[in-house]
């Protein structure tokens, strides 16, 4: 009996291998009918802004059709979004009464965490896993991608951001526990870091002193990606700013986001009165 791995395999190949061109323009409705972000809260206009870019699985009905040829087991994994991250990104955004904006397409489409020149901004191979649908993506498919989604993304996080000139972007993230064929990851949280680390050094060191957290410093990631996104709306603008990553085993279900948000958001307050900025 076939397994259900196997006939997605199959199906991918067929539909996706023969070189027949992805390039064709997609029907306007479609994508004019995807809106590329979500945003929660956003009649709230307080100094705090927090991002997702990561925050669903979601393929747009515009990019091949809302398939990319990957099994469902691989669309629930963190190679198409940040398990967790949302949710966490919502509460986060009430108990602060700050507003939150989140990608509303999978990073297998086009990343929304990396400049337009970086040449993981769209993956063929993730984690040992091919992504049929970005195979033979060509130049044009990739400027759609960013016309349709990358780009309306970012421009609503600096509009959001543009609302106040102390805004203060907190960009969550999760990540898996195991990569394949690596080592299990220990931290629970970390803090990855740009060239500014005015807030996010004293984030970590205050993290540091919750007696149950092993907190990762630039973990499980090299932090700094010239022009991603908090880079792009914090670095470059000035404007304090962490990103945060967490675990996503401990943010499988809205308790658990939740628990987080709440234990994160006096932390966040704590540390932004104590740095003055």
């Amino acid at each position: 009996m076939l397994t259900l791995t196997v006939i997605f395999a199959l199906i991918a190949y067929f539909h996706f291998d023969h070189n027949y061109p992805i390039c064709v323009t997609a029907k306007r409705s479609a994508e004019m009918h995807h809106e590329p972000y979500i945003t929660h809260g956003p009649e709230r206009v307080t100094r705090w802004l927090i991002t997702c870019d990561h925050a669903t699985n979601l393929i747009p009905d515009h990019i091949n059709g809302g398939c990319l040829g990957l099994s469902p087991e691989d669309m629930e994994r963190h190679i198409a979004y940040d398990v967790g991250a949302a949710g966490v990104s919502r509460h986060l955004a009430d108990i602060l009464h700050g507003t939150a904006v989140m990608a509303n397409f999978s990073r297998l489409v086009i990343d929304p965490n990396r400049g337009e020149g970086d040449p993981t901004l769209l993956m063929r191979l993730y984690d040992g896993s091919v992504v049929p649908g970005n195979r033979n993506a060509c130049e044009n498919e990739k400027q759609r991608r960013l016309a349709t989604l990358h780009r309306p993304y970012h421009n609503a996080v600096a509009s959001f951001a543009e609302r106040r000139k102390d805004t203060v972007i907190i960009a969550i993230h999760s990540f898996t526990p195991k990569l394949q064929g690596r080592p299990h990851r220990p931290w629970q949280v970390a803090v990855l870091h740009s060239k500014d680390r005015r807030f996010s050094d004293p984030l970590v060191k205050r993290l540091m002193l919750e007696p149950d957290l092993v907190v990762g410093d630039d973990q499980p990631y090299f932090g700094y990606l010239p022009d991603d996104s908090i880079d792009r709306h914090g670095r470059a603008q000035n404007r304090p700013h962490a990103l945060i990553e967490i675990r996503n085993d401990l943010i499988m279900d809205d308790q658990g986001q939740a628990e987080w948000a709440e234990r994160l958001a006096p932390i966040l307050e704590e540390v932004l009165l104590k740095t003055g900025l």
